[in-house]
């Protein structure tokens, strides 16, 4: 009986193994906090990482590899796309590594949007009277009557 216990608690402790990974001791990308404002206040801002807001705002995206952009939108105004700019210093053993972002804030100045054009109606080219009347053909000279 004990051999058999012996066997499973093995067995068990093997199908543990199999499962372990060094990936769960990677820890999550750190994260960066971006402001983000706009002229006028209330666009909705997007990053190309995903999160978004409403303006002003600050939200907190994982640090990429490269750089990014921020699409601001708001009704009635054009849309405007800045790019965003990731510095990495590494840090030495006196100072940390750091991440900056730049610009920052990101900021962008919302324009009117044009005015959708107006419809045109047709128009109809009116004829006058007179010309519609010198256009038929002349009458031909009368002919003797016969007898």
């Amino acid at each position: 009986m004990r051999s058999v216990i012996a066997i499973a608690v093995a067995g068990a402790s093997l199908a543990g193994c199999s499962s372990f990974s060094l990936d769960s001791f990677k820890s999550a990308p750190p994260l960066v906090k971006v402001a983000l404002e706009s002229a006028p206040p209330g666009a909705d801002a997007t990053t190309s990482l995903g999160p978004g807001c409403k303006t002003p705002c600050s939200i907190d995206v994982p640090t990429p590899d490269a750089g990014f952009s921020v699409t601001f939108a708001m009704p009635r105004f054009e849309a405007v796309t800045i790019p965003v700019q990731v510095i990495r210093n590494p840090g030495d053993f006196t100072s940390p590594p750091t991440t900056i972002i730049e610009p920052s804030p990101v900021f962008a100045e919302l324009q009117p949007a044009a005015p959708p054009p107006k419809a045109r109606k047709p128009v109809r080219s009116k004829k006058p009277a007179k010309a519609a009347t010198a256009a038929a053909p002349a009458a031909s000279p009368a002919q003797p009557a016969a007898r």
